[in-house]
């Protein structure tokens, strides 16, 4: 059986069965208010919750982008591992506090964090609404890059037979359908299934990877003797590139609104706790095997470059199909768990935009069901007009990722610096906001996407921080010297 014929079948089984998991937790529905719709009524035990969060945390974004920025940097692209263990490393400083909180004033957008923390004066509400919009951009990009990827990966594992245009088109439509009508608990149920498909082919990757090379040393060897300049040591530019890397994909993804989302949606503090802590080990295990992938496909494959270079897994998997059905097999199997990953993270994008525009942005009520039908209608909206931009790509995997990162890591002041300063004030926090913002858009305009090596968008955090900060110290003071004043006027009265 060709890979394309095999292929063809196992998609039709992969979206039968998605479909009927999404169906049997639609009819799990309890009522259609946004609790509910949004936080699958605050029901996500650990094993969901875990498999929900991997899923969405390894995307497209990760299995086709990832391994073609390997493919054009080199060994030095070992960084992913490193910045995908920031993401863990920063949800444990962020987590408690919003923890806590999300469970005693019962939140239900990211936004609801924002007014409990500077409050619902105008000033707090002009920054709920200002995260919201940052949020809703950067994760519009986001959904964009899992619309072109699942294009790619269906035609792919057709062997051509679905073509990119359709492949997005029908995906997008099954995605909308149960997301639409089952809300979190289909998003979470469906990513659980993604999860572990996806963990079993990258099992049966590594093996293959290993197979074909015998070890790091000989992959290393094989990489050196066609392209030597991937395997030097990497010059100063890129190593604060690497440091640049981990604060954007660090601090930008853990202020990911389908992140917070499952932070509000966990049944417990402990399922959440035992989720974060098997976390910890999915980067060794997905981003490593990703990568290698990228470093495997030089020996092999050249003269790739641009957009080109994101078709690397693919094309890898191409190659093992040609040499007998066992890498027919291997084949399928990969591309099905890639589209599966990819899909787990436009359903959650999805879902969180919706949740974002209709409460955060249009300040709907949280706890109404006229709510939960106002989002599903923008969730249709923007799925429509995302899915015409994705008809023509233009942009690399990776820099999608960039951009999206540069624009929604300046949210991470608002809930990083604020969860752990109380001092941090809504003032300068919106100004410090408004700052990297701007900075950061000029940047994209300019052409401009790195300055020594780092994102511009990292100096425009930094410049966000400073703003943030300084403005949050000056108010203190002016506050604690008014005070003074105001004692010394009652002392001198008495």
């Amino acid at each position: 059986m060709t890979l394309a014929t095999l292929g063809g079948l196992a998609l039709l089984a992969y979206v039968a069965l998605t479909a009927g998991v999404a169906e049997v937790a639609r009819r799990a529905r309890r009522d259609h208010s946004p609790a509910d719709h949004f936080l699958a009524a605050r029901s996500l035990g650990p094993v969901v919750l875990l498999l929900t969060l991997y899923a969405t945390a390894y995307s497209g974004n990760s299995l086709l982008g990832y391994p073609g920025e390997a493919y054009r940097r080199g060994f030095s692209w070992v960084m992913s591992t490193g910045f995908m263990s920031a993401i863990i490393v920063l949800l444990h400083v962020l987590v408690p506090p919003l923890r806590r909180a999300a469970i005693r004033h019962r939140f239900v957008t990211p936004g609801d964090w924002i007014t409990y923390r500077f409050g619902g004066d105008t000033l707090g509400r002009t920054l709920r609404i200002a995260v919201a919009l940052s949020m809703a951009v950067a994760c519009a990009n986001f959904l964009l890059a899992q619309l072109m990827a699942m294009g790619h990966v269906a035609g792919q594992i057709t062997g051509g037979a679905l073509p990119y245009w359709a492949g997005v088109i029908l995906l997008a439509a099954m995605v909308l359908a149960y997301e639409t009508l089952g809300g979190m608990r289909a998003v979470a149920w469906t990513d659980t299934t993604q999860g572990l498909l996806m963990l079993v082919a990258l099992a049966f990757l590594v093996t293959r990877l290993l197979g074909d090379f015998g070890g790091l040393g000989d992959l290393t060897r094989a990489v050196a003797a066609v392209r030597p300049a991937a395997v030097a040591v990497p010059p100063a530019a890129e190593c604060a590139n690497w440091f640049s890397s981990l604060c954007l994909l660090g601090a930008g993804s853990v202020v990911y609104p389908q992140v917070i989302q499952r932070v509000y949606a966990a049944e417990s503090g402990r399922a959440l706790t035992r989720a974060l802590a098997a976390m910890t080990v999915m980067p060794l295990v997905t981003t490593t095997v990703v990568a290698l992938i990228g470093l495997a496909a030089i020996p092999r494959l050249s003269h790739l470059t641009g957009i080109a270079a994101d078709t690397v897994m693919p094309r890898m998997l191409t190659l093992w199909a040609a040499e007998g059905a066992s890498g027919t097999a291997l084949g399928v199997l990969v591309l099905v768990g890639a589209l599966a990953a990819i899909m787990s993270t436009a359903d959650s994008v999805l879902l969180a935009l919706a949740s974002v525009v209709a409460g955060d942005v249009f300040g709907r009520p949280g706890d109404a069901d006229t709510t939960t039908r106002f989002g599903q209608r923008v969730a249709v909206a923007i799925m429509g007009v995302t899915v015409l931009v994705a008809l023509v790509p233009r942009l690399t995997l990776w820099r999608l990722i960039e951009l999206k990162m540069e624009l929604l890591v300046q949210c991470a002041p608002a809930y990083l610096l604020a969860a752990r300063w109380p001092g941090l004030r809504a003032g300068p926090t919106l100004a410090g906001l408004s700052a990297g913002t701007a900075l950061t858009v000029a940047a994209m305009f300019l052409g401009v996407s790195r300055v020594g090596g780092v994102h511009a968008g990292v100096w425009a955090l930094a410049a966000n921080v400073i703003v943030a900060v300084v403005g949050s110290l000056a108010l203190s003071r002016g506050r604690s010297r008014a005070l003074s004043r105001g004692r010394s006027r009652g002392s001198s009265r008495a």
